[in-house]
């Protein structure tokens, strides 16, 4: 059980990464006007680990051998496949809906915790998970106007990604408990860096477009905030929230991402219809649920 203060950081946590998360949407939108999904990717975490890199060389040495596996895993599951899926459902998907679909995590989280780890739930907090999931698929399917035929397959993109999140969060509540917030990010990106760079550098047309295609400035600056921002310092903090809070309380962040998102997407132009703001208001209700005590 969480006591007051501790109660009180998380949910300061959670609304920071709400912020954080919810605007890296429209980040990525901004970066595909010039960067392929592969370029961003790769430049996204890329920046990331460049934010962080002394502080991965700091500690780098002084954790435990038997823990670099798991957290090379981390670095792929929780930031490195996600970002290149994301880049590609955008390239067919709004960034609200995109921020959306994002709100699936906790599914995932709760499926390999029961599978894997044997983990139990209380019955409360798993309907609310269940009610926020329906809020999710509801505004999914109100996009097409419960239209099948319109189904935007690219979401799979964003399914898959929250698969490796689910992944990525029990990873660190089981095997990582003993390591900080900030260790455990910095080392995880340092380990999938040279693969992102190396990638970036020699099998992408990055470098060419460098200060030669139209927008490439700007492009560049709203990819470094997504890597600095919505990777580095919006995993120090979910991974902080991991640890001090419970898994589903962490992973319900992805509730409040679409909120965020599609009022960037507003800002943006993006229209939302009746059915998706009935679906915001079933995903609000589970939040309630999933986070309350029986």
């Amino acid at each position: 059980m969480l006591n007051m203060s501790t109660r009180a950081k998380s949910w300061t946590i959670l609304i920071t990464m709400a912020l954080i998360w919810g605007s890296s949407f429209i980040l990525i939108k901004r970066g595909l006007l010039v960067f392929s999904p592969g370029e961003l990717g790769a430049l996204r975490i890329t920046m990331a680990f460049l934010s962080l890199m002394p502080v991965a060389l700091k500690h780098l040495r002084t954790i435990d051998r038997s823990k670099l596996p798991v957290l090379f895993v981390l670095g792929f599951a929780g930031s490195l496949l996600p970002s290149f899926l994301f880049a590609i459902a955008e390239t067919q998907l709004d960034s609200s809906l995109t921020g959306v679909l994002n709100a699936l995590t906790p599914i995932f989280v709760i499926l390999i915790s029961l599978i894997f780890f044997h983990q139990k739930i209380k019955f409360l907090n798993a309907l609310g998970i269940l009610v926020g999931f329906s809020g999710t698929i509801f505004m999914l399917l109100g996009g097409s106007g419960f239209d099948l035929s319109n189904f935007n397959y690219y979401a799979f993109y964003v399914v898959a990604a929250t698969v490796f999140y689910g992944i990525n969060v029990n990873l660190i509540k089981e095997y990582l408990p003993d390591l900080k917030a900030l260790q455990i990010t910095a080392v995880s990106l340092f380990l999938t860096s040279p693969f992102c760079i190396g990638y970036l550098l020699f099998f992408t047309d990055f470098l060419d477009k460098i200060g030669v295609v139209d927008g490439f400035w700007l492009a560049f600056f709203y990819v470094s905030l997504l890597g600095v921002f919505g990777t580095a310092i919006a995993l120090v903090l979910f991974n902080k929230l991991i640890q001090i809070s419970t898994m589903i309380f962490a992973s319900s962040v992805t509730y409040l991402i679409p909120i965020v998102a599609i009022g960037w997407g507003l800002v943006d132009n993006e229209v939302l219809n009746i059915y998706q703001y009935i679906g915001i208001s079933i995903v609000l209700g589970g939040v309630y649920l999933a986070n309350k005590k029986s």
